[in-house]
């Protein structure tokens, strides 16, 4: 049977959605056959300007974005989606393989990023830990979720995905936000660089723990007095990080 690109693809007994957003038909066919062996309902976008569209009129658990795209470019998109409401994880498929299109990505919102080419199994594991990771944040329905965390002088709104510092507001991209609120949900437990990872970024993959310093890092260049020298998120040498109280 010919693929038809302009339809949503469903199977029965679908629990989350996905949105991909990629001008490449061949490998749009090959995401949507292995994401829906594993029961998640596909919707595609073959531009930037049709995905802005669909992202904005759907309901998506996950957006599968890639960079170079006709029209709209992916990090238009991306910047386009995070000045709106619902907050919908992104993660952004590029070609490119240099650091500065990855970090304009995440800059851009992007909660995650694979190189091309890559491998599916890995892309279907970023997938279902990005969904997992969201789901885990969202409450039962009899409670209510926290509408603020105090920590080291930071107000963190989970709901709102914003924190402010001394009356100030921090700009945050994705990640660095999930792991200001991990930490502050932790406060004084030490996580080792793996720990956050797994449970931050929902994978462990050796090799790829140079990705928490740098975010780390950077979290500390922008909520930190003095980076050099912090106070808030600070290294227990030999084991990991921590998020300490400041008085």
């Amino acid at each position: 049977m010919p693929f038809t690109p302009c339809n949503t693809i469903k199977v029965a007994h679908m629990t989350h959605r996905i949105l991909i957003v990629e001008d490449n038909a061949d490998l749009a066919k090959l995401l949507v056959i292995h994401l829906s062996d594993h029961l998640f309902e596909i919707d595609l976008a073959f531009d930037g300007n049709e995905g802005l569209e669909k992202a904005l009129a759907g309901s998506y658990d996950l957006i599968i974005l890639d960079l170079m795209l006709p029209g709209m470019d992916g990090l238009a998109v991306c910047r386009q989606l995070r000045t709106r409401p619902p907050y919908t994880p992104i993660l952004m498929l590029t070609s490119k393989s240099s650091e500065l299109d990855r970090v304009l990505g995440l800059e851009m919102g992007a909660d995650d990023y694979v190189t091309k080419p890559f491998s599916i199994p890995e892309l279907v594991a970023r997938v279902k830990a990005i969904i997992r990771r969201v789901s885990e944040l969202v409450p039962p329905m009899e409670e209510s979720p926290p509408k603020r965390i105090r920590a080291g002088g930071l107000c963190i709104q989970p709901e709102k995905r914003t924190v402010m510092l001394d009356d100030r507001q921090v700009e945050l991209t994705a990640k660095e936000f999930d792991l200001v609120v991990h930490f502050a949900k932790h406060q004084g437990r030490v996580f080792s660089r793996a720990q956050l990872l797994d449970t931050v970024w929902g994978y462990g993959h050796e090799g790829y723990e140079h990705t928490v310093n740098t975010h780390i890092n950077r979290l500390r260049a922008k909520i930190e007095d003095d980076p050099a020298n912090p106070t808030r998120i600070v290294t227990v040498w030999g084991v990991g990080y921590k998020f300490a109280e400041v008085a």
